[in-house]
């Protein structure tokens, strides 16, 4: 049972460390998000781009199609 129990106190010690490095990550992204807003940059924008940046081409293009949608049935004047 000791090989069972050194195995979980090692998956336990490796989640923990990950943990800690997320945090760190974390505020390693707080950081640049200060940094960008102290240089008048959009904070609320640029993560909007970085959301969609994370998007295939074609989930983007429904999207922005979806969106045009919306907007001119709302009447709104979108890119």
């Amino acid at each position: 049972m000791t090989t069972a129990n050194d195995q979980l106190r090692l998956f336990v010690e490796r989640i923990e460390r990950l943990e800690e490095e997320k945090t760190s990550i974390a505020d390693d992204i707080k950081c640049v998000f200060a940094e960008m807003k102290s240089q008048g940059y959009d904070v609320k924008i640029t993560r909007e781009v970085l959301r969609l940046r994370k998007l295939s081409k074609d989930d983007l293009a429904e999207r922005n199609a979806i969106l045009r949608t919306y907007g001119e049935e709302l009447g709104l004047d979108l890119i």
